[in-house]
Order: C-alpha cells, then sequence, then structure tokens
C-alpha cells in the first residue's frame, strides 16, 4: 500500500487527510530538480528565482498545489504564508522540538497558531495548522557530540535536517504535493545549506521539495512590518539552549 494512505495518528490529521483526498490523484507538479539540471553547475543558484519558476508552471498549468511548510516561529511564517497562499493551499507544521525551555516553546506554538488564526481572518485565507511532537530528547540524540559546536555549524545542520525529515514525512503521510521550510526568511540561517538539505531529503520519501529564499524580494523587511502590524512576539534567540547559551541568556 503507498504510503500515503497510511492511517493517521489523531482527528486533526485525518480532518486534514480527508480534506486532501484529491492529492492521491496524480497531478503534473513540476519537481524542482528539473530546473535545476538545466542550469550551470557551477553557477550559485537562486532559490527565489527558482521557486518563481515553479509558480510560473502552476499558474500555466492552472495548478493549486497544497503544501505543508515547516515553521520554526511565527515571525519566519509570517511573509512566508502572505506569499505563498497567493498561490498555494498551505499548512503549518510546527515542529520543533529544539527549542528549550517547554514554556518557551509552549510560548512559540501558541504564538504561531493565533497569528494563522488572525492572518486567515483578516485575509480570507484558509492556512492549516498542526503542531507535532514536543521532544526534546530526540534534539539532543540528534546533536549528541555536537554540543560545543559553534551557532551555524554542524550542529544546526543536524537540527534542519532533523525538521526537514519531520515535514516531508508528515506531508507524504497526509498527501501534499510540496514540503518546505519558511527558515529561508531568517537572515541568520545558510537558505544555501537549508535547500540542499531539503532536496536531498525529497529523495527518500514520495513528496516533492519546495526551494525557497524567503528572505529573498524584501520578504524579510515585510516580515517586521507584519510582526507590528499583527503584534506578534519576537524571540531573541534562535530556540535551543545551546544557542541561547552562546548569547548569555539565562533561564529561571
Amino acid at each position: 500500500m503507498n504510503q500515503k494512505f497510511k492511517k493517521c495518528r489523531n482527528k486533526e490529521e485525518k480532518t486534514i487527510f480527508m480534506e486532501n483526498k484529491e492529492n492521491f490523484i496524480e497531478k503534473d507538479i513540476k519537481n524542482a530538480k528539473e530546473i535545476l539540471e538545466r542550469m550551470n553547475p557551477n553557477q550559485k543558484i537562486n532559490y527565489h528565482t527558482i521557486l518563481t519558476k515553479l509558480i510560473s508552471d502552476w499558474k500555466s498549468k492552472n495548478i493549486r498545489p497544497k503544501i505543508m511548510i515547516h515553521s520554526c516561529c511565527a515571525p519566519c511564517s509570517t511573509y512566508t504564508l502572505e506569499f505563498l497562499s497567493e498561490y498555494a493551499d498551505v499548512t503549518v507544521l510546527f515542529a520543533n522540538s529544539n527549542i528549550h525551555p517547554k514554556a518557551e516553546y509552549e510560548k512559540r506554538a501558541l504564538v504561531q497558531k493565533e497569528f494563522i488564526d488572525n492572518f486567515n481572518e483578516k485575509t480570507g485565507n484558509n492556512v492549516g495548522f498542526i503542531e507535532d511532537e514536543y521532544n526534546p530528547a530526540s534534539f539532543f540524540q540528534k546533536v549528541k557530540g555536537l554540543e560545543e559546536e559553534k551557532e551555524g555549524g554542524a550542529r544546526c545542520t543536524s537540527c534542519f535536517q532533523m525538521r526537514l525529515d519531520i515535514v516531508a514525512k508528515k506531508a507524504q503521510d497526509l498527501g501534499y504535493d510540496y514540503f518546505g521550510s519558511a527558515l529561508t526568511l531568517s537572515p541568520k540561517k545558510n537558505s544555501q545549506l537549508i535547500n540542499t538539505l531539503g532536496l536531498e531529503i525529497q529523495e527518500i520519501f514520495d513528496v516533492k521539495y519546495l526551494p525557497s529564499d524567503f528572505k529573498k524580494n524584501n520578504g524579510y523587511s515585510r516580515s517586521i512590518e507584519m510582526c507590528k502590524e499583527y503584534d506578534v512576539y519576537r524571540q531573541c534567540y534562535c530556540g535551543c539552549i545551546f544557542a541561547a547559551m552562546d548569547q548569555g541568556i539565562e533561564f529561571e
């Protein structure tokens, strides 16, 4: 049996699964690799350009794909959702077991859901929201041996990979056309690396990766404006205990 037909774990996922049943009919959905393979291998890739080419293809075929986007926090989802929801049906997966402490995780999850609710009400969109299990032990296992790495190094790479794996599997199980991440909105994150990981991960799952560089086209500036418009909490550190320690943040 196709893995897409696996039993959903809870009522919320079952509802989304039923809404996406039409995805099990094959669509002519373009794979970003088709575009990348025609490029000069020595050329630095502009992933925002790749995304706009995919969007042009959807529009030419009158396709509105279903996309599951991993979001690390509400601020990174702001412009991401404003941009994507014009062309696609989007669901946010909040999968961030790296966030420490639990109270901070719960705050960010709540703010994320509230932003989506407010965004939908204001714009008339219907962005979905799924909160994944909070399992910090899985994060610590993933980065074991990398605790002393600097921010942006091998530990962050493992963390990106962990969360992209989660969103890819969830997107596959629920019948989405693409999976991706709002992480590329942040100027502090390596979008080249994130996209490389995403394209590698799509080879494992039966779902296509959506390349992006959401900070481009004034995306990051727009996200700051939207945080003010929606009164969105903007955290002062990435999320994990190691990033917090690097910045001298102390927890009670």
